[in-house]
């Protein structure tokens, strides 16, 4: 898989509810250090998180995924802010990249109420996860700095942990 590709001024298009559709992050010139690229694409993909998991606090109908949800929020604003710092020290003068050219996984949970909300965010967030983690096992592949290795090395840890939890009550919940 090639996630070198990024684009300088590239914007995410709006999706048919308002919200921004990040499936897939836009290609083009690959100039721009891959530390920049994988930070811009790792916030971008963050904050995807970060929306389903407030989502889910508010619509989540088990306590369990309000927990799971509420520790979401709170990883990854801080991972967030961490590579905030490192941008603007690292690459203080250089315009967004546009991010990695790769599949970001779900960014949104599904609005098919035909389906439990609990059961939906589920499905999203392991699909928003496995996304999270081949752009992170990239990093750890291509990354210059080895504080992006180490921060790539924590979002594989713990979202693989994650994702086996949220399988499990797959099954258990809805027999999946």
């Amino acid at each position: 898989m090639d996630h070198g590709g990024m684009m300088a001024t590239a914007a995410p298009a709006a999706s048919a509810t308002g919200g921004m559709d990040h499936g897939a992050m836009p290609t083009g010139e690959s100039n721009a250090p891959y530390d920049a690229q994988f930070i811009d694409s790792m916030i971008e993909h963050h904050q995807g998180a970060i929306d389903m998991a407030n989502q889910a606090l508010k619509e989540a109908s088990r306590p369990e995924l309000k927990t799971l949800a509420q520790n979401i929020i709170t990883a990854q604003e801080a991972e967030i802010k961490q590579m905030q710092d490192w941008r603007k020290a690292w690459y203080p003068d250089l315009a967004a990249t546009g991010g990695m050219d790769m599949d970001m996984g779900d960014m949104e949970v599904s609005g098919d109420t035909t389906v439990p909300f609990d059961q939906r965010f589920i499905t999203a967030m392991i699909a928003h996860h496995e996304g999270a983690i081949a752009m992170a096992k990239d990093a750890g592949q291509k990354a210059e700095h080895s504080e992006i290795k180490t921060l790539a090395q924590a979002i594989i840890t713990a979202q693989e942990s994650e994702i086996t939890q949220m399988q499990q009550w797959q099954k258990e919940w809805f027999g999946q």
